[in-house]
Parts: C-alpha cells; sequence; structure tokens
C-alpha cells in the first residue's frame, strides 16, 4: 500500500492546538501546511481556592460572573466566548465566535490574566497532528529490531522479557481490527470532542476505532490542506509497533510483543485539540475525567507520537504531571522538522522522554528534530530512497475509509517512539517497581553509541537488550560494588545510576576504565578517586557526551584525584569518567582504587 508523500493530518489554519503533521518533513517544513497558527479555543483555569469553601450555587454564581467578565475582555479584542467543557484538572475549555491566529488568542489569554486576578493560567488550545510521513509498503524486513548498526536488539532482549503484564497508552488516531494486534488490544476510548474532527459522527465515547481521516484540499480551512490527504491509520501502525503479535508465523513482531496496548482516540481530520489530548493523558494513567468512565486497565507507559510548535501548554504539562505521578512514562516524538525540538510541545514538556529517529545505518533521520531536549533516539526509518528503509507495521490498506488489514512501511519520529515505548514496557515488566524517571536514567545510560552522526539526538541509540539487563531487579545496582572489564573506551564504559563507591583495578600501564552517568539537570557530579597504595599514580578526567574533555586532575602519586561538572540546562546529560594510568602499580593486587560518585 502507498501513502502520497503529504501525508495525512493537516491542521486547519482556524483550529490550532499544534501538532506534528503526517507530512514528509519538506512538505510540513515547507509552509506551516498544518494550519497550526490557528484556533476556536482557549484554556482557563480559575484559582480554585476562592470558589472551594462557597456552597454549589454561590460557586456556580461566581463563575457565572467569572465568565461575564471574560466576555467583556473578549470584547474588546472582538471575541465572543461561550463554555463548552470543563477538563479533567478543572480548567474550562472556551470556544470563540470565530478563528484566530494563535499569537491573538495568547494575547487574549494575557488579557484575561491580567484583568482577572482570579485566574489561575490562560493559554490558547492548540491542536496537534501525528509525528509521521506515510509512504508504501515481516520478520526480516525488520532491520529496526534486529540489525546491529541501525537495530534495537531485541532479539536478547526477548530472552529476558517480552512486556507481559504492562499495559502501553497509546495516544493517538484511534485503531483498526487487524489479525496480528487485535489480541493485543484492549477497549479503548474515543475522546475526541469535537464532532468534524472525529468524523465518526459523535462525540467522546467508548469507541476509539479509527474511522479513518481523509481530507479534501482546503477542508481545514485557511486553504489547508493544499493537497487531498488519504488516511493514514497512525495509531495502528504505532500500536503495531509496540505489541504486534510475535511467533504467530504472520506479519510483524511488536517490540514488547506480550504488552497489552490501550488506544485512546485524540487525533481526528485536521488534528487534535490539546485539552483532549491532555485528558486522554491523565486517563490513560488512571486519573478521573469527568463524564468518562473510570479506567481499569491503568498504563504503565504512555505514548505521544503527535506534537507541534510552541512551548509546552500548561495544560500538557499539568497532564504528564499526573501520568508521572500515577506511575507512567510518557515517550514523546521529537517532531519531523529537521530542527530544534525545544520549539515543538509535547517534545519540550518536563518529565517527557523524547525521542529523535535514527535511520537504518545509525545516524541522524533526515527529517529528525534534535537538540538539548532530545533524552534517546530510535530507529524511525527512511523511506526517501526505499519503502525497506522505513519502519514495517500494521495498518489498514484502504485510502478513505477502512478495506482490510496490511502492512507498511513508515518514517518519521511517530515510528522512533514507540520503540522506546516499547522497551520500556520490557523494562517495566521485568522490575515493575522502576519509577519512571529510573526508567529514563536506564534507557540513557544503557543507549550505544551512534555508528554514525548524530548531532544533538541524545544520549545515543536504544539499547533493549542493555537497558532491560539493567532493569533486572536481580542484579547489583550500579554506583555501587565492583567495576566490571571490558570498560575501556566510552562505548564500553560501566554505567553508575545512583551515588556511590565503585571498587577498580588499573589492570596494566595501558588500561583505562571508562565510567558512565547521566546527571540530572540542576546536579553536580563530584567524581573522587582513591588510589590503593602511596605509589599509584593514576588520573582521572571527564569528558561530555561527545567526547571532549570538561576536566581533570593529576594530582600525583598517592594522591586523591577529584573532578565535577554541573548540568546547568532543563535536560539530563551524559557523562563520562575516565581513570587513566600515570605511573606505579598494576594488576588484580597492585593496581586497585576505589572511586566514589555523588550528584
Amino acid at each position: 500500500m502507498k501513502h502520497n508523500d503529504s501525508g495525512y493530518f493537516y491542521m486547519p489554519k482556524q483550529v490550532a492546538v499544534l501538532v506534528f503533521t503526517l507530512f514528509s518533513a519538506s512538505a510540513f517544513a515547507a509552509g506551516e501546511a498544518n494550519g497550526s497558527d490557528r484556533t476556536d479555543r482557549m484554556i482557563v483555569k480559575y484559582k480554585s481556592s476562592s470558589l472551594e469553601s462557597m456552597s454549589a450555587r454561590t460557586s456556580a454564581s461566581m463563575m457565572a460572573e467569572r465568565m461575564a467578565s471574560a466576555q467583556r475582555i473578549g470584547q474588546q479584542m472582538g471575541f465572543s466566548l461561550r463554555t463548552l467543557r470543563q477538563t479533567a484538572t478543572g480548567a474550562q475549555v472556551l470556544t470563540l465566535n470565530r478563528k484566530a491566529s494563535v499569537e491573538e488568542v495568547s494575547q487574549l489569554a494575557a488579557n484575561l490574566k491580567a484583568q482577572d486576578p482570579n485566574v489561575e493560567y490562560a493559554e490558547p488550545d492548540r491542536i496537534k497532528h501525528a509525528m509521521l510521513t506515510p509512504n508504501d509498503s515481516r520478520f526480516s524486513e525488520q532491520w529496526d529490531l534486529t540489525e546491529a548498526t541501525g537495530g534495537m536488539r531485541l532479539p536478547q532482549a526477548w530472552d529476558l522479557s517480552t512486556g507481559q503484564g504492562i499495559t502501553v497508552a497509546v495516544i493517538d488516531t484511534g485503531y483498526r481490527p487487524h489479525s496480528d494486534l487485535s489480541a493485543n488490544l484492549l477497549p479503548g476510548y474515543d475522546f475526541i470532542t469535537d464532532t468534524f474532527v472525529s468524523v465518526d459522527g459523535d462525540g467522546r465515547d467508548s469507541d476509539a476505532r479509527d474511522p479513518g481521516t481523509v481530507t479534501k484540499a482546503g477542508e481545514c480551512g485557511g486553504g489547508e490542506p493544499k493537497w487531498d490527504l488519504t488516511s493514514s491509520w497512525h495509531g495502528t501502525h504505532v500500536a503495531g509497533t509496540i505489541a504486534a503479535l510475535t511467533n504467530n508465523r504472520v506479519g510483524v513482531a511488536g517490540v514488547a510483543f506480550d504488552a497489552r496496548v490501550l488506544p485512546l482516540r485524540v487525533l481526528g481530520k485536521c488534528g487534535g485539540y490539546t485539552s483532549d489530548i491532555a485528558d486522554a493523558i491523565i486517563w490513560a494513567a488512571g486519573g478521573a475525567v469527568d463524564g468518562v468512565p473510570a479506567n481499569s486497565n491503568r498504563a504503565r507507559v504512555i505514548n505521544l507520537s503527535l506534537g507541534g510548535k510552541g512551548s509546552c501548554e500548561i495544560t500538557t504539562q499539568n497532564a504528564i504531571n499526573s501520568a508521572r505521578n500515577n506511575g507512567a512514562v510518557v515517550v514523546v516524538a521529537a517532531g519531523n522538522d529537521n530542527v530544534n525540538a525545544g520549539g515543538f510541545s509535547p517534545a519540550n514538556c518536563q518529565g517527557t522522554i523524547t525521542v529523535a529517529s535514527t535511520n537504518r545505518a545509525g545516524g541522524h533521520a533526515y527529517y529528525s528534530n534534535f537538540g538539548s531536549v532530545i533524552d534517546v533516539s530510535a530507529p524511525g526509518g527512511e523511506t526517501n530512497v526505499t519503502d525497506a528503509n522505513g519502519i514495517l507495521s500494521t495498518v489498514d490498506i484502504g485510502q478513505a475509509t477502512p478495506v482490510g488489514e496490511g502492512y507498511s512501511f513508515y518514517e518519521g519520529t511517530s515510528m522512533a517512539a514507540p520503540h522506546v515505548a516499547g522497551v520500556a514496557a520490557l523494562m517495566l515488566s521485568r522490575n515493575p517497581s522502576l519509577t519512571p524517571d529510573q526508567v529514563e536514567s536506564l534507557l540513557k545510560s544503557t543507549a550505544r553509541t551512534f555508528p554514525a552522526t548524530c548531532s544533538q539526538c541524545g544520549a545515543g541509540i536504544v539499547d533493549a537488550n542493555a537497558a532491560v539487563r539493567a532493569a533486572d531487579s536481580d542484579t547489583t545496582p550500579p554506583g555501587s560494588g565492583g567495576e566490571t572489564e571490558p570498560n575501556d573506551s566510552l562505548s564500553g564504559a560501566n554505567i553508575i545510576s545512583t551515588s556511590g563507591t565503585v571498587q577498580a583495578n588499573i589492570g596494566s600501564s595501558r588500561d583505562v576504565d571508562y565510567f558512565k552517568v547521566t546527571l540530572p539537570a540542576g546536579k553536580t557530579l563530584r567524581a573522587s578517586m582513591t588510589p590503593g597504595s602511596g605509589s599509584a599514580d593514576y588520573d582521572v578526567y571527564l569528558y561530555n557526551d561527545a567526547g571532549s574533555l570538561l576536566s581533570s586532575s593529576e594530582a600525583g602519586a598517592g594522591r586523591v584525584d577529584t573532578v565535577s561538572g554541573a548540568n546547568s540546562g532543563s535536560r539530563s546529560v551524559t557523562r563520562y569518567v575516565a581513570v587513566k594510568y600515570y605511573s606505579g602499580g598494576t594488576g588484580s593486587s597492585s593496581g586497585k582504587y576505589s572511586i566514589q560518585f555523588s550528584w
């Protein structure tokens, strides 16, 4: 099956809750084709303290006054506002009488907050899109899972974990029934409130099936999209990457093929609203959403292969915080514009694992966003030369409405993110006690060095086997105990995941010992090496993730060598500490030293 290069999920220039489009990277980058700069909704959260002590009647009266005030402020800019609904976090979704630029609605939001001291925050309800560039179309074709250069080293990891007992929420376009996937699908939910976006003729309900979102040129408003778009079945492709059935003699294998997928539909024709996406994030992790039945299948992992330009919305950040507080790992696609991902939400939200995309050679995929907000990379493929270099997964073969099941090669950070979500499920299945922060730290500290150029692509390519082994609850936590050889290169560095002391050894005059630390934002790493004898002179060096020297200590024989370095950024960074021989004893007895790590 072949999808045109323009992909899918354009945002109307009128509805703007940004989300990465399914267009090819060039098309998306070349003209804001998703119309993500316009919206007809705003999210307003009023301070709860002023209402908590009031009776229901008084509270309702106060809210009416608040809305009257909002109307007056809106009229100053030519807007008429009405209440649509309340979000899971208690914010009000307001609809506007016309579509306007995000900048204009942001100004309205700023005016509202400035003129009404009871407003906690106000922001545009922007539209987000799936991060995919679909193209055309079983295990031998899944280089992304198996190949040593660009793959994830899954077969070795499957000896330890297959994801059993873990639920992964796929917040996306919904799903299509597929014989290679359906047995791993849980009952989902459709969170789309707008009937134009939903296509299926109704609002929120328990039917998360994807009806198709074929879109005519200009149908989203503002001249967008610029050409006709076929249905992408994006959510079905993402779900298949995570948990397609395996060892069933047909189709493809999933990364965590014994996990279960919870499909939550938030993206439809022209995209999806931030307010709907935020509610889905909260509900996925077990939070309550007004009007939606309680979720009996709480997700430990949430995959968001969607996004759009702008800073992280307060609404989105609050939803992510809620999910993390309930123990969910939130994995996000970086985006397909080949620019800095720091300008895209939810890639730039705090507490997410933001994933860039690599190609079959293990280098930067031509479309993938990059930058300091990237945590790790994973295979997203490139189909611009040949389909076989893309990511193969489950789809429907219909161009408009569902026709029947099939498989197709896609490319995009939308494809990279579910690889990481699947590995997170493997880790949690192996060790359910892991926290979201621990999962992120282990994914980074076990990531392997890029075999090809990939600047600002995070800690490395996720290594499923290494990550699952590190997650094993039966292993001794790194940061205490003894050194493990060989660790004489950056790629072979011992992983230090907690503060502690390592007992190590300089085996020969040519031995170098490397240790790898994932340093959280705002923390300072300190490494102090104490030689085992007064005649031993070993030196200590601190490097960044590119291998550039940051600091060194060459104190002399019998002296303690200490290096330190601060992470003043907003994201975790990778640091390497090396202990090198200068003079003195070597070997199992004479070459002993201890090194203490703290941050």
